[in-house]
């Protein structure tokens, strides 16, 4: 059974470093914004093990209107527990938190290749995709709430 529980930044950076950023040190999978006032880490633990992490911050998107608006970073699900549906339960309990605290809209900058799985999500893609250097090609991606888009 998933457990979708609130987690500190330290609990995140085993997963980054593993998942998304196998390249780079541990020290670069440490976000800005990890500490910022509002913002919150959660996880998804199958069997008690962490399985799944995502990180929200509180951040405006440029080419949305819509405000205030939460930046979704560093989620990835370990290799082997990706058919447990870790990471949409856990994307669909933070659009939940959001909306309750008044967040109009969420939104990241998702890899091309997870574009599909965002969209499956209710997400939509905004602008034109760009290179993040030694990491590839993303897009925003975003969900609002209670707007219509």
């Amino acid at each position: 059974m998933l457990e979708v529980k609130t987690i500190s930044a330290e609990d995140t950076y085993d997963i980054r470093h593993r998942i998304l950023r196998p390249h780079q040190s541990i020290e670069q999978c440490k976000y800005e914004q990890d500490h910022a006032e509002g913002a919150f880490h959660l996880g998804v633990f199958y069997e008690g093990t962490l399985i799944s992490i995502a990180s929200f911050s509180p951040q405006n998107q440029p080419l949305l209107t819509e405000s205030p608006a939460y930046r979704l970073r560093g989620m990835a699900t370990l290799e082997g527990y990706r058919e447990q549906k870790a990471g949409s339960t856990l994307i669909k309990y933070a659009e939940q938190k959001l909306a309750d605290r008044g967040v109009q809209a969420v939104w990241c900058n998702a890899r091309q290749h997870v574009k599909g799985y965002y969209a499956k999500l209710g997400w939509k893609d905004l602008g034109e995709p760009f290179e993040i250097p030694g990491i590839g090609t993303h897009v925003v991606m975003y969900k609002t709430f209670g707007t219509s888009r």
